[in-house]
């Protein structure tokens, strides 16, 4: 390749390297045909041609081949490089004006002027230089590229005042910015699309110059030893024989032969080298060795509208059953904009199983977008859940529970594409909702949050909870960006399995199901002081149950009495029931704005009165910058609270009331979902807007995450862990592309460390206490 390619600024040369045969043949021999001051050999084109075909690959003209059958001329220039100039010891002339130069090179002007000495110089007289006329190359175009212009429109504003207000007297007041709303207006950093463009093409001008570097070194020196070579064999003396063969040594021998036996055989059976610390650690990290896998990409399931997926829920009971609630991204306007609502997909609730990642075993009519749905902790074949319109909705999926045991993989007789599953088909059954809420008592905006209340609860009141003797979850809270909270009673189950024929005409399914379901309290969040409202986007209850039960089928209440009374669940039969006075009534909610509320839904207000309760939270803590994605309960700490949103993420304690225990600082990307580990007390996972999982461990790193996993190339939008078997481990990821990825946990997540539990609650308390102490010296 090197002989091929062609010198920069001579690409009329090419190096060759001619042998001692070549040189014969040709008459062009190294220091004898050719010199050092003779050095030119002009070789026909005729001759080259004919030992190309003689030698064919052996000749040394055959990687020039090309060049010498394309030559104009009859001859070629051979110069021999005796300095090596071009890296061989010949170099072949490809063009006769190069030749022409090599053969007969220009006379110089001295020669000329000396040929000429003797003859008279003639002054030439001076003539000034005439401008020529000018002639575009298209540099000017280039010029006016580079050039910086203005394009946008100045935008003109103009300032007035009220003439009474000339003249006036200045007041100035103090007030703090952050407790008066509209006061600021912060503008967080964006990345602008405008300036992510790639440059493909850029002229600059580039000086290199070898770098200078001063360095010393010196040799090494060691100090002297003694040594010695051994060039013959060590012999005996006789004195030393007779030592050998002497009855002491013998004895000595004997003596210590069964030990030395036992020693080499204890060798051979056991490692002598074997690392007992390193066989106490807890896991592989921990000693040193390779760390184990995190996360371990299991299964996929895509969704064909391409639609995002808002919310996930695992099947409490069946093995592989996921749900997940596509979402158009459409705002507000974009929706209101459609003159035909038929033009938007339908809105459902898919459940997939492993055993078939193709096709969805059960898909949930929904009347608008679900945003947030939940699996009924008594009766996993009730689900709850909450649309983009504030209404809140009951399925009930127990004719379909032996199909979701069953699922089995589509025979491959039947061939159903993915457009033909967003159909309704035989195939794939639709379940039509047997609930639906009240659109006028019903939340005014999207339902952001639904959790289904303790099944101890049954009646909620503005005084405390009633106690639930029954065992069973019949209670939902929700929340909503329009700053209400929301507490439901569940319907009849067993009125809503009866035959169609048999329901009342209030539930029938297929008329509009307005005014058939009304919350039982509904709790405003305000601030009366500045008179600010908070957009809830994330809920969680102290008091809110993590493990579900399935040992029998739930008893529910009357819905005659529910849908009777002007407010549910405040009959007759609930005023047997004790109240529950060690149960906390407290709540931490997110806002739109990232702030985090703790408040009380603990109210003293006339029972009879049918107006909702307006609740002043107790504290309010601005640590988020953005939105608050998720809130969330520890499941091994009641008090115990995960917050994440914006660029951070906090871990809050119910009783420190002076900030989060632990804060994280603020990242490059933006943090978009997050869930505790089921396992581990100290884990987290946290999902990032590049399509990046986190897995935090306070038990080794605090300052940074332990592990980071990709998963997509867009946000991650929802998290959801579960547990399969003690062995089998999974969480489950969703991102903006409406895709579903599921994961396996490595054996390191899957099991807690020695004393975790223990040692994570040491460090909250220490945590706390430290906030404590510190709120006691500023005070």
């Amino acid at each position: 390749h090197a002989i091929l390619l062609s010198f920069i600024g001579h690409p009329e040369i090419f190096p060759l390297v001619f042998t001692a045969k070549t040189q014969e043949i040709f008459s062009c021999r190294a220091d004898e045909d050719v010199t050092k001051e003779n050095c030119f050999k002009l070789i026909k084109k005729e001759d080259i041609i004919q030992d190309l075909n003689t030698r064919a690959a052996i000749s040394d003209f055959h990687p020039v081949k090309k060049v010498v059958l394309e030559y104009p001329g009859e001859e070629l220039l051979v110069v021999f490089d005796a300095n090596f100039q071009y890296g061989q010891n010949f170099y072949l002339v490809a063009s006769e004006e190069a030749k022409e130069n090599l053969l007969k090179p220009p006379e110089n002007e001295e020669e000329k002027e000396e040929e000429n000495g003797e003859g008279t110089l003639e002054v030439q007289p001076y003539k000034p230089p005439v401008p020529k006329p000018w002639v575009s190359l298209g540099s000017e175009k280039e010029v006016e590229e580079e050039s910086v212009k203005e394009t946008a429109l100045k935008i003109k504003y103009m300032i007035s005042q009220a003439r009474r207000k000339f003249g006036a007297p200045i007041e100035f007041t103090d007030r703090n910015a952050s407790c008066t709303a509209g006061s600021y207006v912060e503008c967080t950093s964006y990345e602008d699309k405008t300036f992510s463009i790639k440059m493909l093409e850029k002229d600059m001008g580039v000086q290199m110059i070898p770098k200078i570097r001063e360095a010393s070194t010196q040799t090494r020196w060691t100090y002297p030893k003694n040594a010695a070579t051994q060039y013959f064999p060590r012999q005996l003396s006789n004195e030393e024989r007779e030592s050998l063969s002497s009855k002491k040594l013998e004895e000595f021998l004997t003596s210590v032969h069964l030990r030395m036996e036992i020693a080499l055989q204890q060798n051979e059976i056991m490692n002598a080298f074997f690392d007992d610390w390193k066989a106490l650690a807890e896991d592989e990290s921990s000693s040193g060795g390779k760390p184990n896998i995190y996360l371990k990409a299991y299964q996929s399931f895509t969704d064909p509208k391409n639609r995002t997926i808002s919310c996930i829920c695992w099947h409490p009971t069946i093995y592989g059953i996921i749900a997940v609630s596509p979402r158009e991204q459409l705002s507000y306007e974009e929706q209101v904009s459609l003159s035909d609502k038929s033009l938007l997909p339908q809105s459902i609730i898919v459940l997939w199983s492993f055993s078939d990642p193709m096709h969805p075993q059960l898909m949930l009519e929904c009347p608008e977008d679900t945003y947030c749905f939940q699996f009924n902790p008594s009766d996993p074949n009730i689900i709850a859940g909450g649309c983009v319109n504030g209404q809140v909705v009951l399925w009930d999926i127990s004719e379909h529970e032996e199909k979701l045991q069953n699922a089995k993989t589509v025979a491959d007789d039947i061939e159903l594409s993915l457009v033909q599953v967003e159909q309704s088909s035989p195939e794939l059954p639709q379940v039509k909702y047997c609930a639906l809420s009240s659109r006028e008592h019903s939340h005014t905006k999207t339902v952001t949050d639904i959790h289904c209340l303790p099944d101890y609860f049954q009646g909620v009141r503005t005084n405390g909870a009633l106690e639930n003797k029954a065992q069973t979850s019949v209670q939902l809270v929700t929340c909503s960006s329009d700053c209400s909270v929301l507490f439901w009673d569940i319907p009849a189950i067993e009125l809503l399995r009866q035959p169609s024929s048999e329901k009342i005409s209030i539930l029938d399914t297929s008329k509009p199901l307005d005014l058939c379901w009304k919350p039982l309290m509904k709790i405003n969040l305000y601030d009366s002081g500045i008179d600010t409202v908070y957009g809830t986007t994330r809920i969680s209850l102290r008091e809110l149950h993590c493990h579900y039960k399935t040992s029998e089928k739930p008893q529910s209440l009357d819905i005659l009495e529910l849908l009777n009374t002007d407010r549910p669940g405040m009959n007759t039969s609930s005023s047997k029931l004790e109240v529950l006075e060690s149960i906390s009534t407290g709540f931490f909610v997110g806002t739109e704005d990232g702030d985090i509320l703790y408040s009380d839904w603990k109210g003293e207000i006339d029972n009879d009165s049918a107006k909702p309760v307006s609740q002043k939270h107790n504290q309010m803590y601005t640590i988020h910058t953005e939105t608050v994605n998720t809130l969330q309960k520890s499941p091994f700490f009641k008090d115990i609270f995960l917050s994440i949103g914006g660029r951070n993420f906090a871990i809050w304690k119910e009783e420190v009331t002076n900030g989060p225990i632990l804060q994280s600082s603020c990242s490059a990307g933006r943090n978009t979902a997050g869930h505790w580990s089921l396992t581990r007390p100290g884990v987290f996972f946290i999902g990032r807007d590049d399509g990046h999982i986190q897995t935090w461990d306070l038990m080794n790193k605090i300052y940074e995450p332990s592990h980071v996993h990709n998963v997509s190339n867009s946000a991650i939008t929802f998290i959801r862990p579960w547990i399969a078997s003690p062995m089998q481990h999974f969480l489950a990821v969703s991102d903006d592309l409406g895709v579903l990825h599921v994961l396996e946990l490595g054996h390191t997540l899957n099991y807690p460390l020695r004393n975790e539990r223990a040692n994570v609650l040491d460090y909250f308390e220490r945590e706390a206490k430290y906030l404590k102490s510190c709120e006691q010296e500023f005070q």
